[in-house]
């Protein structure tokens, strides 16, 4: 497991983005969209969400396999992305969302 992104609802995915842009040096964007960006923000993933789509969130990366295993033992439903990714959410002390994910090529 290791550590993917950090996700933030904000009310504009392009305004998020400028504002990082211009005061985070180095800000790349990885993918954008209307509802949904990932930016690489001085090394560290984060992620743009519209609320009605995503809760803040912070997500660890796993295996097609240890994801497969992480959801049967919580009888979590595996929903997939428009990326091509997999996850599902689980509540963490405190209220916070926590989402394990796993990509295409993670075997």
């Amino acid at each position: 497991m290791q550590f993917d992104h950090v996700a933030r609802q904000v009310p504009d995915i392009a305004e998020a983005i400028a504002w990082y842009r211009t005061n985070v040096p180095g800000t790349e964007v990885v993918y954008q969209d209307a509802t949904w960006a990932l930016i690489d923000a001085g090394g560290v993933n984060i992620a743009f969400v519209v609320a009605d789509q995503h809760p803040n969130h912070l997500a660890w990366r796993v295996t097609n396999q240890e994801l497969e295993r992480q959801a049967a033992a919580r009888s979590a439903t595996i929903h997939p992305h428009r990326d091509g990714t997999r996850s599902f959410y689980i509540d963490a002390p405190g209220g916070d969302a926590i989402e394990i994910i796993a990509y295409p090529d993670d075997h």
